[in-house]
């Protein structure tokens, strides 16, 4: 491809080229030599799920990969140690040996979903750092200041309001910026949260005589609620390895405002075709639900195959617009909960007991808000009893739009009822 495609490829879906000139250059001299660039990510193995949030930066990699480049991924099992800072009001918990390389492992084992996996450089940054003197590390302390540090809008908004900032933190960048130099990286890619850290990985590369990497950053997905940034702490993800059922399911309940961006970030459909779904959007010819139609089958095909898309999609028609059962519920025999009397089983202990809710509370804010249902009924009255006969079919119990579960009720120690 020409440099203008590749720059074309490159621009999809990211907030920043930093700098787009110099990419440009890089990109020419890659083509007349056959040398492919470095693209660096690195990953933090913090969390041991991939969700479509991570994918963002992923896609973009692939990008790159797809265009004949070199793809690195550096798992921060080091770095990992110490703790990246971003965003956070607070000091980080470092992570032990043990939780890295349990996270690392399950990040690499779902790369595959997304990179050409032959094609990849997995490096670990202990390889690098871990040798490193203390006088290897003054000298590279020695590249920054305080104030520099301090420019980081998280670091400065907590010596501003003066939460204690460990001085440990600061070697974070400096350490992610070193990956930069021990692998002479082109181009690091990262969400927005990262720019601090990909701009101090060019400065330390000037400094040590290097060409400077480009540093392509990428915006950070909102979650399901479409206010805050996916995470899986949240609640608020759609996760890569989820069965093809949820992931579609999930997706059809994003805002509406959402669905381009979604399509934009996490699916890899031409622009083309996205443009058109927009246009037809705006015109009023193509109703928002088939917009989130697209863009769920085109995400669960992405990672499960196109015969399971059109499974779920089937399945998501039956399910919620024809308003029947899924194919297979899902059975649970459970001792009679806390307030039990006789057959008569209160709801919110129901619910609670068959693990449907974290706790009572939750429960009858559900149950208050129209969230639940009893055999297909909508049940509103938090207070309610359930007349559950032993050893019969149980109740069909119905949490929103995807979680069903059938509950039968064992009689409690000492009744020798049945039937």
């Amino acid at each position: 491809m020409t440099v203008n495609d590749q720059l074309s490829v490159i621009r999809r879906g990211t907030a920043e080229i930093v700098m787009e000139s110099e990419l440009r250059a890089k990109l020419e001299r890659s083509l007349q030599s056959g040398v492919p660039l470095r693209v660096k990510l690195g990953l933090d193995p913090t969390a041991p799920d991939l969700h479509l949030g991570h994918t963002v930066v992923l896609q973009k990699l692939k990008d790159f990969q797809t265009l004949g480049h070199q793809a690195i991924i550096v798992i921060g099992d080091f770095t990992g140690m110490i703790g990246d800072p971003s965003g956070r009001s607070e000091t980080r918990r470092p992570l032990t040996r043990a939780e890295i390389e349990a996270n690392a492992e399950t990040y690499r084992s779902q790369l595959g979903k997304i990179l050409d996996m032959g094609r990849t450089r997995v490096e670990f940054n202990s390889s690098w750092l871990a040798p490193l003197k203390l006088e290897d590390l003054i000298r590279l302390t020695a590249t920054f200041t305080v104030a520099q540090m301090l420019q980081r809008d998280d670091f400065a908004a907590r010596h501003a309001a003066q939460r204690p900032i460990s001085l440990h933190e600061f070697l974070y960048p400096i350490c992610q910026a070193y990956d930069s130099v021990a692998l002479g990286a082109d181009v690091e890619l990262g969400g927005t949260d990262q720019t601090f850290n990909l701009l101090v990985g060019r400065d330390l590369q000037r400094g040590m005589g290097q060409e400077p990497q480009v540093a392509v950053t990428v915006p950070i997905l909102e979650g399901l609620d479409g206010t805050q940034k996916m995470s899986k702490s949240l609640g608020n993800y759609v996760g890569i390895t989820e069965p093809p059922g949820e992931i579609y399911g999930k997706l059809m309940s994003i805002p509406d405002s959402l669905m381009l961006r979604y399509l934009t970030l996490v699916t890899r459909l031409a622009e083309v075709e996205i443009r058109e779904i927009a246009q037809a959007l705006a015109a009023g010819d193509l109703h928002p639900m088939e917009a989130k139609k697209r863009l769920a089958r085109a995400v669960v095909a992405q990672y499960h195959g196109e015969a399971a898309a059109a499974e779920s999609a089937q399945e998501f028609a039956r399910v919620h617009q024809e308003r029947a059962l899924p194919e297979e519920v899902p059975f649970k025999e459970i001792p009679a909960p806390p307030g039990t009397r006789g057959e008569e089983v209160p709801l919110v202990g129901l619910l609670t007991a068959a693990g449907l809710v974290g706790s009572s509370s939750e429960a009858r804010r559900l149950v208050q808000q129209g969230g639940i249902y009893v055999d297909g009924e909508r049940v509103s009255d938090p207070l309610l009893r359930l007349k559950v006969s032993p050893g019969g079919k149980g109740v069909l119990l119905q949490v929103g739009r995807r979680k069903f579960l059938r509950v039968r009720v064992t009689p409690p120690a000492g009744d020798s009822r049945s039937g």
